[in-house]
C-alpha cells in the first residue's frame, strides 16, 4: 500500500497492512473516539456486541477529543501494545 499526503507537502510513505486475525474470540479491543457526539456511545456498543458474541474484553479508551487531528503517536502506540485490535467511530 502506498499513501501519498493529498497536502502535497511531502512525499509518500509506504505501509503494509496488519496481518487478519484468524479469531476474534477472547481477543482485546483499544477504543479510540474521535471527540464527536455520540462517537463514543457507537464505539461502546460496538464492543459489547464483540464481548458478548465472542469474549472480547476491552483493555483501552482513548479519546482524542478533536476530529480534526490525528491522534498522537503516544496514544496509538500504547492502545497497539495491549490490544489485538482497535475500534474506531466518527460520531455526530
Amino acid at each position: 500500500m502506498r499513501l501519498i499526503d493529498p497536502g502535497g507537502q511531502g512525499g509518500s510513505t509506504d505501509r503494509s497492512t496488519a496481518a487478519r486475525l484468524t479469531s476474534l474470540d477472547g481477543k482485546k479491543i483499544g477504543l479510540l473516539s474521535n471527540g464527536k457526539a455520540n462517537a463514543e456511545a457507537l464505539i461502546r456498543a460496538t464492543a459489547a456486541h464483540f464481548e458478548r458474541e465472542h469474549g472480547c474484553a476491552v483493555v483501552g479508551f482513548i479519546d482524542k477529543m478533536n476530529a480534526s487531528r490525528p491522534a498522537a503517536n503516544e496514544h496509538l502506540d500504547a492502545l497497539s501494545q495491549d490490544a489485538d485490535f482497535l475500534i474506531t467511530a466518527v460520531g455526530d
